[in-house]
């Protein structure tokens, strides 16, 4: 049994063991990442950045049983439980499997998540060129044509990490 939890960023260690003295021992926490490149004063620097920001999705057996979620609501570091959770269970999996499909060896969604459009506005989230406005002219395979101002260039889809703008 899948639930949506929103947890305090600062008391996410203390949430985790809480957890595991509440719930058994197979009970499991998914909370998809991205692993975003940015340059700082000319240096890289890798930052973690969680999807869903202070929400994560709580997997375990005994989350059917009322008596566990009202134990729950009591859990030092949890604001509260999303309700309606019995009734989503199916979209809940289908979240999980789809960003599960995309994360790549070290457990990172990938940027093959977005469905990309062409003569669209994105924005670069890594590399280079944080920040910056282009428009794809042109998707491939693996490349994606693209023009940035008056300058017209082809990137790797799995270089870098890009929103719509």
């Amino acid at each position: 049994m899948w639930t949506v939890i929103k947890f305090d960023k600062k008391q996410f260690h203390f949430f985790k063991n809480e957890l595991k003295n509440k719930l058994s021992k197979d009970y499991f926490l998914y909370s998809p990442k991205l692993l975003i490149h940015k340059y700082k004063n000319n240096k890289l620097i890798k930052k973690e950045f969680n999807i869903l920001g202070d929400y994560v999705f709580c997997y375990d057996k005994k989350l059917k049983n009322k008596e566990v979620l009202s134990q729950l609501k009591f859990v030092k570091g949890l604001k509260y439980i999303l309700d309606g959770f019995l009734s989503s269970q199916e979209e809940i999996e289908e979240f999980i499997s789809k960003c599960k499909e995309y994360e790549n060896k070290n457990g990172y969604i990938t940027q093959n998540i977005f469905q990309l459009q062409e003569d669209l506005n994105y924005k670069f989230a890594s590399g280079p060129f944080v920040d910056k406005i282009f428009r794809i002219i042109n998707i491939q395979q693996n490349k994606i044509k693209i023009l940035m101002g008056n300058l017209k260039t082809t990137i790797n889809k799995k270089e870098f990490l890009f929103n719509p703008a």
